[in-house]
């Protein structure tokens, strides 16, 4: 039991860990964040470790940004959150073809 404990942890130490945590759907905190490809009152784009995420809302602020630590603050109503990946890449295309207009 130890060595799949010890074997476990050493796998997690090695992989970034992406968090969300929600607080009354007013504030979002965000780890294993790799970058913010771009953002306005109304919708956050952010590269994590597991891919891209799209957050909608409305009155959305960066409360707090840490790139050292992949952390993002975001305040502001949240309406919903979609992680773009290449299984929807047809919706992922969709998505960055609207946002580059």
């Amino acid at each position: 039991m130890n060595q799949y404990y010890e074997g476990n942890q050493s796998q997690k130490s090695t992989t970034p860990e992406h968090d969300i945590m929600m607080r009354g759907r007013k504030l979002l905190d965000i780890s294993g964040v790799k970058q913010v490809e771009s953002f306005d009152n109304e919708e956050f784009l952010l590269e994590t470790v597991m891919g891209f995420l799209s957050i909608r809302g409305q009155n959305l602020q960066m409360k707090n940004l840490d790139v050292d630590k992949g952390i993002v603050s975001i305040k502001g109503k949240v309406f919903d959150m979609v992680y773009l990946d290449e299984q929807s890449g047809e919706k992922a295309k969709g998505f960055f073809s609207k946002l580059f207009r």
